[in-house]
């Protein structure tokens, strides 16, 4: 299969994850090279994401680098397989790649933790709110780029309604449930769309109040991705350029910091959706 020029996410991590488990073992590049059977270059292309490796070449590299994480390696082997079409690919050429790696991170995640301070979390918003929220932003998009936008965000929340739902968790500030994004009524019917959702067996909602104070990654949303080990890990957080999708041991250090603060400080799963409600029948 020839080289890929533009890899998803999913494909890179993969591509450090090789790279990762060959470097620990003190391998070089020439000396997975030669133990593939493969060119120099190849094994460069494969920590890059640029080409794949086969399961087979997976598991042979995994032996000599005394990888005896089975679980580990089982879902490496799982991304290494060759790509299927899915339903994120109709929006390939015109959605940012930056979106659809998102939505491939989501879909393979044995549990999603999000945390939001000025909008509610996308895979709970409503078709109105959203649309608003795109309507916003600048430089204006048109109104063509708005919709599929809109489209995409409700299609990613197929993770959350599927035969076997990912486990989603979201922490909320007080101050993303009153930003009247849509107006009053839209913001209304949105806040009663998250309350219906965190009455789903897999799904979690909880507020931290404005009375806290200062908490910990202030003014920043976080998407963390649990993978089938904490090795396989993803936080995502927003730049500039897109999303950054950050997976260092230290940097997951950091978030999972983040995530455990906000257990112990937000409100309960049904105080959250009292407090909701109430802010939903004041507007």
């Amino acid at each position: 299969m020839p080289p890929r020029t533009t890899p998803t996410q999913r494909q890179r991590r993969l591509g450090a994850e090789i790279k990762r488990m060959r470097t620990e073992a003190g391998l070089t590049a020439e000396y997975a090279a030669g133990l593939l059977g493969i060119d120099r270059s190849k094994i460069s292309n494969m920590e890059s994401g640029i080409r794949n490796i086969s399961p087979d070449r997976l598991r042979t590299l995994a032996v000599h680098c005394s990888c005896a994480d089975e679980r580990y390696l089982s879902a490496l082997t799982d991304m290494a397989q060759p790509p299927r079409e899915q339903w994120w690919d109709e929006y390939r050429g015109r959605l940012s790649p930056g979106l659809l790696d998102i939505v491939e991170l989501e879909w393979h995640a044995t549990r999603i933790l999000t945390i939001q301070t000025v909008h509610v979390p996308g895979l709970l918003q409503t078709e109105e709110y959203a649309r608003s929220v795109f309507t916003t932003g600048l430089p204006p998009l048109s109104r063509l780029e708005v919709e599929l936008r809109v489209a995409h965000r409700m299609d990613r929340q197929r993770v959350l309604d599927r035969a076997q739902p990912v486990s989603y968790v979201g922490y909320v500030h007080e101050a993303a449930l009153r930003m009247l994004f849509g107006g009053r009524d839209a913001t209304r019917a949105q806040l009663h769309a998250l309350i219906s959702r965190s009455e789903q067996p897999d799904v979690v909602v909880r507020v931290v109040p404005v009375e806290l104070g200062s908490f910990p990654g202030a003014g920043h949303a976080l998407l963390y991705a649990e993978g089938p080990t904490s090795r396989l890990d993803t936080a995502q957080v927003d730049s500039a350029h897109g999303p950054e999708f950050l997976h260092a041991e230290l940097q997951l250090a950091k978030y999972r910091a983040h995530l455990e603060w906000m257990d112990r400080m937000s409100l309960p799963v049904d105080e959250s959706r009292d407090f909701i409600h109430s802010i939903a029948k004041n507007l």
